[in-house]
């Protein structure tokens, strides 16, 4: 047990740096070196715990996401639920878009937009969202808003941040309720 948390320690050292480093550096500009001397960590620990950059950056979206999931599934509301995943959607966004705005972004889009949909399914099958449906009906609607809502968040704007509420309401009852078109005579 002790080693386990030593291991994720020393992990979360190593993704605190990153992520502060992320904040005035380009993705791809970013070196090992400059992370191990901002953890404090040395190369042959880095190494120990991950095969390069991109690993512990992978690393740091799954530890996120499954933040993101207890977070969002303590809270009882599931709107609630929702403006809580926007809320911390956002806070990332700057970092997402250095790395997106990298050479690394054919593999990052991929892995967040995988990381996005994982995060819907895993909220939807537990918040029984779709009983009537079968698990490929489940999987298919959670990438189809996962997908939206990745496309939500890579276009995000300041206005969208002062809308944030009405957005995620509209997000919610597109989730939740579906919203059927309104015909007008």
């Amino acid at each position: 047990m002790k080693h386990e948390v030593t291991t994720y320690h020393t992990k979360k050292l190593l993704a605190d740096s990153l992520k502060k480093t992320m904040k005035n550096k380009a993705f791809s500009k970013i070196t090992v070196t400059e992370i191990i001397n901002a953890s404090g960590v040395n190369r042959k620990t880095f190494y120990y715990h991950f095969e390069d950059i991109s690993e512990l950056f992978r690393w740091m979206l799954e530890k996120r996401t499954e933040q993101m999931l207890r977070e969002t599934l303590a809270d009882g509301n599931t709107e609630e639920a929702l403006r809580h995943f926007f809320v911390m959607a956002i806070n990332a966004v700057p970092y997402i878009r250095r790395g997106m705005d990298s050479n690394h972004r054919e593999e990052l889009e991929p892995l967040l937009r995988q990381y996005i949909q994982r995060f819907f399914t895993i909220v939807a099958e537990r918040r029984n969202f779709y009983a009537q449906c079968s698990m490929v009906e489940v999987r298919t609607i959670s990438r189809y808003h996962s997908l939206a809502v990745f496309g939500l968040l890579q276009e995000w704007t300041e206005q969208d941040t002062e809308n944030l509420d009405q957005i995620v309401h509209t997000v919610y009852r597109l989730i939740v309720e579906g919203i059927p078109p309104q015909i007008k005579s």
